[in-house]
């Protein structure tokens, strides 16, 4: 029961300070991996498996949306950890159209995979995901600047679709005006005025989603070339639920 209680306790703290969820987070990682292995029917790899990073991200809203009156905290967080790996596996299953290799062909039982050559080239696969990993420590590093941590982005999303249009409204002026991205990097500022003036964007949603917007205007700023892709198939589908 005390530790019951001491959960309940940390994850109100959490709440109010994103030192204290960052701290949480990692104090139960073991926790978090835990559940992404059941999904994943084996331990999950840090660095290559995204499900993990799913599952933090699930972990840390399951501190936002948590109260007394939904019970232990924990039976919570993984419950919505699931949740949200399985809207992550068939979002990606939709994305890829996914053909099992093992499905049988033809008469003679021969499988899909035994008739594809391995295009594969597994040195580029690896320099893909170590480029990919370096971006995203540099895109962290660079929030950090302006006091917004990948935590913070993901508390901060939209979470209606209208919203989330705003934010891309908002987004395209200031890829249309890069004057504004140079400033957003000079100042460590971001130009709400300027934002809502040129792209028609109330104010009061700029500055209600100040971390999302600094996070997307950064990738838009130098490099990111990896970040950019994946963010453009996201900005094609719906906002999260």
């Amino acid at each position: 029961m005390n530790d019951a209680h001491k959960i309940v306790e940390q994850v109100y703290a959490a709440k109010e300070n994103v030192r204290a969820a960052d701290d949480l987070i990692r104090a139960y990682l073991p926790f978090i991996k835990a559940e992404t292995a059941k999904f994943l029917k084996r331990p999950p790899i840090e660095g290559q498996d995204d499900e993990l990073s799913i599952a933090m991200m699930a972990f840390h809203e399951a501190i936002g949306g948590y109260s007394r009156a939904r019970g232990s905290f924990l039976k919570y967080a993984a419950m919505l950890i699931r949740s949200r790996l399985v809207d992550y596996s068939r979002r990606e299953q939709r994305h890829s159209r996914v053909i099992s290799l093992d499905a049988p062909i033809g008469e003679e039982d021969a499988t899909l995979g035994e008739t594809l050559a391995d295009d594969r080239d597994p040195h580029e696969e690896t320099a893909l995901r170590d480029a990919t990993r370096a971006e995203i420590e540099e895109l962290t590093r660079q929030m950090q600047e302006f006091g917004v941590s990948l935590s913070d982005v993901a508390d901060n999303c939209p979470k209606q679709q209208r919203t989330l249009d705003a934010c891309r409204k908002a987004l395209e002026y200031a890829k249309g005006n890069p004057e504004l991205l140079d400033d957003l990097l000079k100042t460590k500022r971001l130009p709400i005025g300027q934002l809502a003036t040129g792209s028609g964007v109330e104010r009061k949603t700029l500055e209600r989603h100040r971390k999302y917007m600094v996070a997307l205007l950064l990738i838009y700023t130098n490099g990111y070339e990896i970040i950019r892709g994946h963010l453009k198939q996201v900005m094609k589908g719906v906002a999260v639920r």
